[in-house]
């Protein structure tokens, strides 16, 4: 028999997950062109055509060992690429001792979790979160506290003060926010800063940062490594560079953080005691030329297909809010049971996932990174149900 704390997360499941196996069980009933599947965040966007034409080089390079091992923590020529990025965006020096190269930003946390967490210790999560940080949290014997955020999806400080106890270790953000689009700016992450520091003992702030080059109008993303004490950023590149399917991403510690000697050498052990061993060896060589190239995806692409789907919302009478980053909307539900309104919305085709999966009941998310015209195709079913649900 299979482990019990397993085979509850089986039948609990993820509802993601469930939504984009529906989707594809509807277009092989009605064909793709009438299926609306916004339920998971997959980018279709082309890699940036210089970054393949190094994978094809790279790939192709007959130089002995290019796809042995190396240091468990990546190539230093690659973590030396991501500390000279890391050190211009935050204005403070990054050495590449600072960087693992890991396998995407789920790999990241994982290592840092394992490296961080005694059983029992507590992790703070603000509400709405990735699902899976419940899961990653689990993993290494850490409890998860959700702390809710505003109603714009900002911190609440007091919020965080009255949820910080002797066993909380670390606090994961994630901005810009999956699901809410939102991005922290400095005054939000000056409070947080504040309250962390006010606590009795030194508590990590895990920065999940896989959307940070994608924000639109304008919007920055302000510096976590610049703003605080005991900080550890887990990046991708699933999404700036459209290569999800690679696993590809890397962990920052500032060397201010708690225990950092011993922090480095915990995270470079649990990268390879967890099976990673290292990140893929072509796609680092390939992160570490698209860096030189300053490479990323078609941002003003997915700003249109996020403005051609909040206008549809908004014309459906849907209480929609727009995000200032990352590839989701984030409506309020018509109905206070989230799910009973997801499964209405499937009626018509329309594919999302409830709020409460992220921590946030009376929400849904619609993931824009689909084609446009999936997006303009589903302008008449949001209509109809915007009609059944009372909004117009």
């Amino acid at each position: 028999m299979i482990a019990k704390r397993l085979k509850s997360k089986l039948q609990s499941g993820s509802m993601i997950r469930k939504m984009f196996e529906e989707g594809m069980r509807l277009k092989k009933l009605y064909g793709d062109e009438n299926v609306f599947d916004f339920s998971i965040g997959n980018p279709d966007l082309d890699l940036p055509p210089d970054v393949a034409d190094a994978l094809v080089r790279i790939a192709s390079d007959p130089t002995p060992a290019t796809h042995g091992y190396m240091s468990n923590s990546g190539y230093l020529s690659t973590r030396t690429a991501v500390a000279e990025r890391l050190s211009e965006q935050s204005g403070r020096t990054v050495a590449p001792e600072s960087v693992v190269m890991t396998a995407g930003a789920a790999g990241a946390l994982n290592v840092v979790l394992k490296t961080l967490l005694d059983p029992g210790d507590e992790v703070i999560l603000l509400a709405p979160f990735f699902v899976e940080y419940l899961s990653y949290v689990d993993n290494h014997g850490g409890q998860s506290v959700v702390v809710q955020t505003d109603d714009a999806f900002m911190p609440d400080p007091e919020a965080i003060r009255q949820a910080i106890t002797p066993r909380t270790k670390a606090i994961i953000i994630n901005t810009p926010n999956n699901p809410s689009g939102a991005v922290y700016g400095p005054a939000e992450l000056e409070s947080l800063r504040s309250v962390l520091e006010s606590a009795d003992h030194p508590i990590y702030v895990i920065s999940d940062e896989p959307y940070n080059e994608i924000v639109y109008d304008g919007v920055s993303v302000p510096s976590t490594l610049a703003l605080f004490t005991h900080v550890i950023v887990c990046y991708s590149y699933s999404k700036s560079l459209s290569l999800a399917g690679e696993r590809i991403g890397y962990i920052a510690v500032k060397d201010t953080a708690d225990d950092y000697r011993d922090l480095m050498d915990g995270l470079v052990m649990a990268n390879r005691i967890l099976g990673f061993v290292n990140a893929p060896s072509l796609i680092q060589k390939t992160i570490e030329a698209a860096i030189r190239l300053n490479a990323r995806v078609d941002v003003e692409n997915y700003q249109a297909r996020r403005d051609a789907l909040h206008e549809i919302l908004v014309k459906a009478g849907f209480d929609c809010p727009k995000p200032a980053g990352a590839l989701y909307l984030f409506p309020r539900s018509p109905l206070a049971d989230d799910r009973a309104f997801v499964d209405i919305a499937a009626r018509y085709n329309i594919l999302c996932a409830p709020g409460s999966a992220f921590g946030r009941p009376g929400h849904f998310r619609l993931a824009f990174c689909v084609g446009m015209p999936v997006i303009r195709g589903s302008a008449n079913a949001f209509m109809a149900l915007g009609k059944e649900m009372g909004l117009i």
